[in-house]
């Protein structure tokens, strides 16, 4: 049995970096243009994407007869400026284990719900900030057929990266994630951010603060 992960699967949004009030701010703001308001219960609702499904909800939610191209380019847009424009802003204890599977030399993919172009707007502050690449291998939300919650994204990553997917080691913030993960037969780790989380065969954790891979690997296993 490994006593370390082969590789270790992060998701971006809630997990990585603290970007769900820049998603919120985002969803507010198209909303609006909509002519519909947006909560936190509808952020929390929606949470883990993928973005399609986030835009169905704002269409039967306003009762917008626009299309959902439309819609859809106008979160990316809007996201993606702010992304472009804001610091970036680890979760807690990310950072530090990003770090860790770099020294290691343990290979590290980076799994979404978000598009490429959201995460290509992040990915050269991540670099610079780890001093290096920070990520062998990226899925994207557009990379894949099907997006979370279906375990394509973590499938995929697992294959890129050469390993199986019971040999990774997989950190999400939210169910949609968590079930993604799991179906693909991950080991998990959730962060619950802004949704609960209750699932069998998780380790749930408030933070990733004061951890390490092989503890994590070793009470997720638990």
């Amino acid at each position: 049995m490994l006593t370390s992960p082969a590789g270790v699967l992060f998701d971006m949004d809630g997990t990585l970096i603290d970007s769900e009030g820049l998603w919120l701010a985002a969803e507010i703001s198209v909303m609006g243009e909509l002519g519909a308001r947006w909560t936190a219960d509808d952020q929390a609702i929606c949470l883990g994407g993928p973005l399609e499904r986030v835009v169905d909800y704002m269409i039967t939610r306003s009762g917008t007869d626009r299309p959902s191209s439309d819609i859809n380019r106008m979160l990316l847009d809007m996201m993606e400026r702010q992304l472009r424009a804001t610091p970036l802003a680890w979760r807690p204890g990310a950072r530090s284990l990003l770090a860790e599977a770099r020294n290691r030399g343990i290979p590290t993919a980076l799994v979404s719900a978000s598009w490429t172009r959201l995460i290509d707007a992040v990915s050269e502050k991540l670099d610079e900030d780890l001093g290096g690449r920070a990520f062998d291998v990226v899925v994207a939300g557009d990379d894949v057929t099907h997006s979370k919650p279906h375990p394509e994204p973590y499938e995929t990553a697992a294959r890129l990266l050469g390993f199986a997917t019971a040999d990774c080691l997989a950190l999400e913030d939210s169910p949609t994630g968590v079930v993604s993960a799991l179906t693909a037969g991950c080991r998990v780790v959730a962060i619950p951010h802004l949704a609960v989380i209750d699932a069998e065969g998780v380790l749930i954790t408030d933070s990733l603060e004061g951890w390490t891979l092989d503890a994590l690997w070793a009470a997720a296993h638990r």
